[in-house]
């Protein structure tokens, strides 16, 4: 069953969240954050404020699966993960 607009964002939340608690992360959870942002963007019910800060949630996604040493990309996003995970709330 797919999730819903709103468990989405949950689950990106939740992924961003332990992002900024834990300092660490995989390269799959970078995946599952560019394919959330997608399916997200394309969603007429999410809210524009929303779609506003998911491109560089996405760009963030990217960076990190690409990144040759994932922890220290998401140690070096601290302030926008915090910012993302506000916004998101």
């Amino acid at each position: 069953m797919p999730l819903d607009h709103s468990h989405q964002l949950t689950v990106l939340r939740d992924i961003l969240s332990e992002h900024q608690l834990d300092c660490c992360g995989t390269v799959s959870e970078c995946e599952q954050i560019e394919r959330l942002v997608k399916s997200l963007l394309a969603n007429d019910e999410v809210s524009t404020n929303v779609k506003q800060i998911l491109p560089n949630i996405y760009a963030y996604g990217q960076g990190g699966k690409y990144s040759p040493d994932v922890n220290a990309h998401i140690s070096a996003h601290q302030a926008q993960l915090a910012d993302w995970v506000n916004e998101l709330s």
